[in-house]
């Protein structure tokens, strides 16, 4: 009767680390099922600047993936607890504009230190430079595409002072809400007051981002474009520069959890596309402005797997239209 328990008792673990083993493998196939859609366009009759990522490249060992994951996720997070209590007891208290000096710089920081713990991991890789170019370059409202919860960052970590267009329900957020109330950020819960606030943060000198689909890409390559952009920029009188943002992963995009892992490394690549002047019309600026980022992003050297079938089938499109 004792054989029994003792059976059982040795067979659990043993079971456990099958478990484990299996999931090791399923998650290993599923980088490897990702990383074979990043494939040499050459070899796939594909344009080569369509190339969702270049042959050769392995996706990282299962454990080291989720380690880089964490890691930078905690890194960020203690970045936000630590800043946050300062922040709510300068806010009161300082004036508008040292107040909003002070707090773009600390998330400027912030968010450029994230960035170099995800590229010193390797976890990453950035070509994010091109924003430097708009640094000393006046108001202006940056429109990048959308594909990622990281555009925001990335932007951010390159321009110090921008005023961010942020959705309503972060301000409540204990990691997020304290800081970006220091740095006027603007809330976008109630349009009238986002325009008005937008047009101020502009006569003040500041460089407005917000992201002209209103939310993350969910369809390829560009969601419709928002008329509040063309609005806040006749209002303003200011130009609108496009931003263009590839990447090759579909981590953060809409609907992905944050501590989801992702097959790493990422790519991230950053252009400057076309400055709009402040447009007459609102509707028909809407409509160039989602016809440009869909000729830019049809020659993007980085196409998030989740639309590299339409990619995919743009490109041969070309192809075909060109040997005729």
């Amino acid at each position: 009767m004792s054989a029994a328990p003792i059976c059982w008792s040795r067979s659990k673990p043993a079971a456990g680390i099958r478990f484990r083993e299996a999931r090791h493998d399923t998650e290993q196939a599923y980088d490897d099922a990702v990383c074979a859609c990043r494939v040499d366009p050459l070899s796939h009759g594909m344009p080569p600047g369509r190339a969702v990522r270049a042959s050769g490249v392995r996706p990282f060992p299962v454990v080291y993936a989720y380690f880089c994951l964490y890691f930078g996720l905690l890194v960020l997070g203690l970045m936000c607890l630590v800043w946050s209590p300062f922040a709510v007891v300068l806010h009161p208290f300082m004036p508008d504009h040292r107040g909003r000096r002070l707090g773009r710089l600390v998330i400027t920081r912030s968010f450029r230190t994230y960035l170099a713990i995800l590229g010193a991991l390797g976890a990453c890789r950035f070509d994010i430079e091109a924003l430097d170019a708009l640094k000393d370059q006046g108001p202006m409202i940056l429109a990048p595409n959308h594909p990622c919860l990281l555009d925001a960052v990335m932007v951010i970590a390159r321009l110090p002072d921008v005023a961010c267009i942020m959705k309503a329900s972060l301000l409540k957020n204990v990691f997020l809400g304290s800081g970006a109330r220091l740095a006027r950020y603007i809330p976008n819960g109630r349009p009238l007051q986002m325009v008005y606030a937008a047009c101020e943060a502009l006569a003040a000198g500041s460089q407005l981002l917000m992201f002209p689909e209103g939310t993350r890409t969910v369809r390829a390559p560009v969601n419709a474009i928002m008329p509040s952009v063309a609005l806040i920029s006749r209002r303003a009188k200011v130009p609108v520069q496009t931003i263009i943002i590839e990447t090759d992963s579909a981590y953060l995009s809409k609907g992905w959890p944050l501590f989801r892992r992702p097959p790493m490394p990422i790519h991230y690549r950053v252009r400057l596309g076309r400055r709009f002047d402040p447009p007459a019309s609102a509707t028909a600026f809407c409509a160039e402005l989602e016809a440009y980022f869909a000729d830019e992003l049809a020659q993007a050297r980085f196409v998030p797997p989740q639309f590299a079938d339409t990619a995919a089938e743009d490109g041969a499109g070309s192809l075909s239209g060109a040997r005729q």
